[in-house]
């Protein structure tokens, strides 16, 4: 199916000039209404360009914004003064789209990857009835326990957070290495102008840890339908995170995938067949909930090795054994938001 791309620049309430774009099905009209929320640093026009036609192709409207301060929106690099802002760009943007005389019959799916998980639960949060379900990919919705922060460190950068908010104090290691698992689209990525490289801004680091921890507190007042997707050997956000938030959440409606030996990047990191079999999955998953899938569709509950009731592909002995070797292969000393806390995961994307 032929897609069309368009662009076009909008003002915040705070009159920030930001950036959107949009993928659309060329030659018919969209089955429903899907919203992006990127990650930590990203953007949309290029890092989720494969996401945007992908879907558009799949017959579904897709609509991108760029945060305040990421990729071509104005605004100081990566700062996150209140994460709250965010959520309410977005949800500005959005609804201005939904409200239009052609999408008001339209359902209405939010789609989210990593801290752009948590854009999405907040959105949905802000107006719990009106979206029809959200795809969750690797979300950023609570801590892993291995990489809590100890309340001193908190309690120490928050001090500091008003005399040097902006300040790039916070350590980091180099994600790209453990984000993305194919060398070429590994590379591609990374000579990406767009995205933010540097070392997170110490506020943007509190906004992001206090914004998982309000949401690790409040997951069972998640209600509406959503599939979550995670790597298995995934060390960026750790999968213990979607299983949390797939137990907890009220939902009637939900659904979880965990993908062995896939890491961070499900989406556009991964070989060519692991990016096809995701994404088959998502359109599947948003089919039938726009009422075209020709019924509900559900993959086989199956127990993970920690024992959590999830929905699970190709658990072969072999594949488990893959993931166990890359986990021991890839380097140590693991950050949260750039924080040095603990031994395992890395900042949320």
């Amino acid at each position: 199916m032929d897609v069309e791309y368009e662009e076009e620049y909008i003002k915040s309430a705070r009159g920030v000039q930001l950036f959107t774009c949009r993928w659309l099905p060329l030659f018919s009209p969209p089955k429903a209404l899907v919203f992006l929320c990127h990650g930590y640093g990203m953007e949309c026009s290029g890092f989720m360009r494969g996401c945007g036609t992908r879907l558009a192709a799949a017959g579904y409207a897709v609509f991108g914004i760029d945060y305040e301060g990421h990729g071509r929106s104005k605004g100081a690099r990566c700062y996150i003064s209140k994460f709250d802002n965010i959520v309410a760009d977005c949800d500005r943007f959005f609804k201005s789209i939904c409200e239009r005389e052609d999408n008001q019959d339209k359902r209405r799916f939010l789609y989210g990857e990593s801290m752009g998980g948590a854009v999405t639960l907040l959105l949905h949060r802000k107006d719990p009835t009106y979206w029809d379900g959200a795809v969750l990919v690797a979300p950023m919705c609570k801590i892993s326990e291995k990489v809590k922060p100890h309340p001193l460190v908190v309690a120490v950068l928050t001090r500091m957070e008003e005399i040097i908010p902006k300040w790039k104090v916070v350590p980091t290691k180099d994600i790209y290495d453990n984000a993305f698992k194919d060398p070429i689209k590994r590379q591609e990525i990374r000579s990406n102008k767009l995205l933010y490289k540097d070392k997170p801004r110490l506020k943007t680091a509190l906004e992001l840890l206090r914004t998982s921890i309000h949401l690790e507190d409040r997951l069972t007042q998640v209600t509406l339908p959503f599939f979550v997707l995670h790597g298995q050997a995934d060390t960026v956000t750790d999968p213990e995170v979607s299983r949390a938030l797939y137990e907890r959440a009220s939902s009637e409606d939900k659904a979880m995938k965990l993908y062995p030996g896939m890491w961070h990047g499900l989406t556009s990191g991964e070989p060519d067949r692991n990016i096809d079999a995701v994404f088959a999955d998502i359109v599947a998953w948003l089919d039938d909930r726009s009422g075209l899938g020709g019924g509900r569709r559900r993959p086989l509950a199956v127990k993970d090795v920690g024992g959590a009731i999830g929905f699970q592909v190709g658990s072969k002995a072999d594949e488990a054994a893959e993931v166990r070797s890359q986990q021991r292969q890839r380097r140590r000393g693991r950050i949260l938001c750039g924080l040095k806390v603990g031994p395992r995961h890395h900042a949320a994307m």
